[in-house]
């Protein structure tokens, strides 16, 4: 067997790869690169002119190849060879006639635990989504803001006092509401300083949070390390990072307790892979960052089911308005009319008693709508970040 042709297809929001055969066998996969998904496009136009001719099933010597070919990485090209990766592991599940979990070792999770995504950009808009979540039957609640979906073109103000005390509060009432039936972990946007997230996950260690999510900005292990070791709430991270060097180094330092996998950008199922043994060694799990469409939580459940230190599946909104667009757009949302991610796939999981139900469909068991570039134009995202009422920049 071997590649034909690779097309890029940008649709929606989103970024993804087909990769053809000579056995009429098919890929799909997806980019993470997020707001630079037309570079990453064009990333994979390069690896294009290698893959081209080659075998789709040795997929860990194309995974190396790639990476190594001109000793510069970045979210670019990390979410290209993710994208073709992922794609890779569809077409070898299809060949062999089974879900990619069976050939990553088979089952090791017969269902998959998933976190709703929640949001609110008042208190009680944010406790309404967590109740709302419990109804549907989730044990667990995600992307949850102590600090509010507050809109990126809303100028931020405000004391410290005021940020911790009402931030923590928040997650108080919360708790009350839903009490220990569902798990909280708590989305802090990298948008504290170590000692403001020391102080903050004191204030809130008594409503037993599953984890904080990146509490502070990644570019800084030590940073980090010193947060995790002096919080004692566990602490989730490494969802902005690229390879597994980086993901050891945060590990040694133990500087995480729940390692926060983007299969889109860290090198598809074969990094993902690599990255949850490196987190096996340090005793420390792995959370699946999934922000994305559909084809990357189909991506991110055939790992989840074949990787034993796995604890729990980030769950969009495949049917409603994602968080991750509607508190970072500038776009009037209107439940009624809005598109769904789901409208561009054939297939979305099921979710029953806050547990996805896995697909025993070949490879990673979805594909496109045809025509799926045409039906759902590609939008580029827009430049949008936050300024403080000062006019400085706020990561959010």
């Amino acid at each position: 067997m071997k590649i034909t042709d690779i097309k890029v297809i940008p649709a929606n929001r989103f970024l993804y790869v087909k990769v053809f055969t000579d056995e009429g066998i098919t890929g799909v996969g997806e980019s993470g690169a997020w707001g630079f998904l037309l570079a990453s496009g064009e990333a994979v136009e390069s690896f294009k002119t290698y893959l081209i001719g080659q075998d789709p099933l040795r997929i860990e010597h194309h995974w190396q190849y790639m990476y190594h070919c001109f000793h510069f990485r970045g979210a670019a090209v990390m979410g290209a060879i993710s994208a073709i990766d992922i794609a890779l592991w569809d077409i070898a599940g299809k060949y062999y006639g089974v879900p990619v979990y069976q050939l990553l070792g088979g089952i090791c999770h017969e269902k998959i635990r998933t976190y709703y995504h929640v949001g609110g950009s008042t208190t009680e808009a944010l406790l309404n989504s967590c109740l709302e979540a419990k109804k549907k039957g989730y044990n667990a609640v995600g992307h949850l803001s102590p600090f509010l979906d507050e809109p990126r073109t809303k100028p931020y103000s405000g004391t410290y006092a005021a940020m911790i005390a009402d931030a923590a509060d928040r997650v108080g009432k919360i708790r009350e509401a839903v009490g220990n039936d569902i798990d909280l972990c708590l989305e802090l946007h990298r948008r504290m300083k170590p000692a403001e997230a020391i102080a903050f996950a004191h204030a809130v260690e008594q409503y037993h949070p599953f984890f904080l999510e990146d509490p502070t900005t990644p570019d800084n292990f030590d940073s980090m390390a010193l947060i995790a070791s002096k919080s004692n709430v566990p602490i989730a991270t490494g969802e902005r990072i690229h390879t597994i060097q980086e993901f050891e180094m945060l590990l040694a330092r133990n500087a995480l307790s729940y390692v926060r996998t983007s299969v889109c950008l860290c090198g598809g199922i074969t990094g993902t892979r690599k990255i949850a043994a490196l987190a096996e060694a340090h005793n420390t799990m792995i959370v699946p960052h999934n922000p994305l469409s559909p084809v990357s939580t189909a991506a991110c459940m055939q790992i989840a089911a074949a990787t034993e230190n796995f604890a729990i599946q980030e769950m969009p909104d495949h049917y409603g308005i994602a968080a991750t667009e509607r508190y970072t757009s500038e776009k009037d949302f209107n439940e009624a009319t809005t598109f769904t991610q789901a409208d561009l796939v054939t297939y979305v999981p099921e979710v029953v008693n806050g547990y996805a139900v896995l697909s025993t469909a070949p490879g990673i068991g979805i594909d496109l709508v045809p025509d799926v570039e045409k039906k759902y134009p590609f939008e580029r995202r827009t430049i949008l970040t936050r300024l403080h009422e000062d006019g400085s920049i706020v990561d959010q």
